[in-house]
């Protein structure tokens, strides 16, 4: 067998909706965009879903309506993708980078407590990451925030379908019961996939309406408050049918037609992809509880049921005497991909030559053993039953 660490799942209910979508008018600007964002909105159970080009782009959206500007202070844990501390950046952010808890790479309260303590000023926001699936935002952060007027925006792109109870009420990411916008990924390895792609869910709706403007040039249309006035009426001042303004810069971040068509389709098979996933990763859990004092899974968060993105595991390489670039070399050379998520950002010379970089021992230890594992839909109980067997011979545990 071949297995990677992630792939998608495409079949040919979700071929015939792309093919209708190139065989029909419209393949951007259609309808199929909306149609996708409703019934997003409608599973994480937001008020509003806006689609963009991918999760970064989703991100930048983010910040830019949640007021992010040059100067200010935001607070993104280290162990995440670049994506994340790059949106605010790409605003004009100086990057807080905070620790997270060595055992599942969760951002926890005493992490925010102590990024905030560190900040020269008081930080705008803070970009909670889902690691692997499990969800980062609790009712503690939540309310740390609102004392401290700081805004939230959940990278929630590892969590799609992850639900989870707080205050003994059954929340699902994305629902921003404790976040102000949640961001999502649709890349070929997340839940689900719509090629390339990302949306942001809020359940305000001005920060919607703005997202939705700026995610397409900054064009405003059928406005009753335009700038240019003899430009934009006619003599019986009726909007003249061509009439466009942009009264701030925007950015062309829009899904077409033929990602949503596939998004759609996609969507209709979440509940299934997230128990084949709560599986695959019970069968591995099983197979390597003997040898937790040497390999484990991350840490389960409590009164979750996470959609898993990842099966990611502590390797303590250093007690086994191996090192983690032995053990995937002799994992690929039998056809079994494996990854490392991630290498902490404070780490990344663009920020640590900005100044950003920061003592974080607990992003540092979660880096010296995290491997993640092939967890995708294509898998099988036999499948996991290969990779761990062959995990625990080149690791000298068999």
């Amino acid at each position: 067998m071949t297995a990677s660490y992630g792939a998608q799942f495409v079949d040919e209910e979700d071929i015939d909706a792309v093919c209708a979508v190139l065989r029909g008018t419209n393949l951007t600007c259609g309808t199929l965009v909306d149609q996708f964002e409703e019934k997003l909105a409608n599973i994480v159970k937001a008020r509003y879903a806006i689609t963009c080009s991918n999760g970064t782009t989703a991100l930048h959206l983010a910040s830019i309506v949640a007021g992010i500007k040059p100067g200010d202070y935001v607070i993104v844990p280290s162990i995440t993708f670049l994506a994340t501390a790059n949106a605010p950046r790409t605003c004009g952010a100086n990057i807080l980078f905070c620790d997270v808890d060595p055992n599942s790479g969760l951002i926890e309260e005493s992490h925010v407590i102590d990024a905030i303590k560190r900040s020269p000023q008081k930080p705008v926001a803070l970009y909670p990451v889902d690691l692997a699936g499990q969800p980062a935002c609790t009712a503690a952060i939540r309310k740390l925030c609102q004392e401290y007027d700081i805004k939230i925006i959940e990278d929630a792109c590892h969590a799609l379908g992850t639900t989870f109870v707080a205050d003994n009420l059954k929340s699902a990411v994305g629902d921003n019961a404790y976040a102000d916008l949640t961001i999502f990924s649709f890349h070929p390895v997340k839940n689900i996939t719509t090629g390339e792609g990302g949306a942001v869910t809020t359940n305000d709706s001005i920060l919607y309406e703005k997202m939705k403007c700026l995610r397409s040039h900054g064009m405003i249309r059928g406005s009753r408050h335009f700038n240019n006035v003899d430009l934009a009426f006619d003599d019986a001042h009726t909007i003249n049918p061509w009439y466009y303004e942009m009264q701030e810069i925007g950015y062309n971040y829009r899904l077409t037609d033929i990602q949503a068509a596939l998004g759609i389709s996609q969507l209709n098979k979440l509940e299934n992809f997230k128990g084949i996933r709560r599986s695959l990763k019970s069968a591995y859990d099983q197979i390597l509880e003997p040898y937790k004092e040497c390999i484990a899974p991350i840490r389960a968060v409590q009164n979750a049921d996470p959609c898993w993105h990842l099966y990611t595991v502590l390797i303590d390489f250093e007690k086994l005497g191996v090192s983690r670039a032995f053990i995937m070399k002799a994992l690929s050379e039998r056809k079994i991909g494996s990854q490392v998520h991630y290498i902490p950002v404070h780490l990344q010379p663009y920020y640590s030559q900005h100044g950003f970089a920061s003592e974080l021992p607990g992003a540092m230890s979660y880096y010296a053993k995290t491997l993640s594992l092939p967890l995708h839909v294509h898998l099988n109980t036999e499948d996991i039953k290969y990779i761990t067997r062959n995990l625990l011979e080149v690791l000298g545990l068999q």
